[in-house]
């Protein structure tokens, strides 16, 4: 997975590239320190 330090704080969805399930991606830099990640599968 790419993560883009363009933007401080992020929230998107994007498709397990494995299994193809959606994935909630929650994530926080400071400069370009990642300082908090988060992925939450969104499959039920």
């Amino acid at each position: 997975m790419l993560l883009d330090t363009s933007q401080s704080q992020q929230d998107y969805v994007e498709d397990c590239e494995v299994c193809c399930n959606p994935i909630q991606i929650s994530l926080k830099f400071q400069d370009t320190e990642l300082m908090e990640f988060h992925a939450k599968s969104l499959e039920q």
